[in-house]
C-alpha cells in the first residue's frame, strides 16, 4: 500500500479536476431550457437546468376570471413538470462528472 504526499497530491489534483468539471456542467445546465406544460399546452413553464424558473406562458383561452383556481392549478402543474425534467437532466449530467458517485455536500 503506497502512502505519502505523492498520493495526496494526485488525489488533490483529481478532486480539483472534478470540481472544475462540475462547475462547467453547472454552467452548461444554466444554458439549457426545459419545458413543462399543462392543460394541453395552454400553460407552459420554462426552467433552466439549474432548476431556475425562466418564464411562464399562458394562452388567452386559459384565462377565465371566474375560474382562477383552475389557472393556478395549471401553472403549478406546468412548473412542477418543468422542474422534474430539470432535476432529471441535472442528475444525468452530474452523474457523467462524478461517475455515478453520490458525493454528499456537492450541491446536487
Amino acid at each position: 500500500m503506497a502512502t505519502g504526499f505523492g498520493d495526496m497530491s494526485s488525489l488533490l489534483k483529481q478532486a480539483q479536476e472534478m470540481q472544475r468539471r462540475m462547475a462547467d456542467a453547472q454552467r452548461a445546465l444554466g444554458e439549457r431550457i426545459l419545458e413543462g406544460s399543462a392543460g394541453g399546452g395552454a400553460v407552459k413553464a420554462y426552467v433552466n437546468g439549474n432548476q431556475e424558473l425562466q418564464a411562464v406562458k399562458i394562452q388567452k383561452a386559459a384565462v377565465d376570471p371566474n375560474d382562477v383556481d383552475t389557472l393556478e392549478d395549471l401553472v403549478t402543474g406546468a412548473v412542477k413538470q418543468a422542474l422534474a425534467a430539470a432535476r432529471e437532466l441535472r442528475e444525468r449530467e452530474m452523474a457523467k462528472v462524478t461517475g455515478g458517485l453520490n458525493l454528499p455536500g456537492m450541491g446536487f
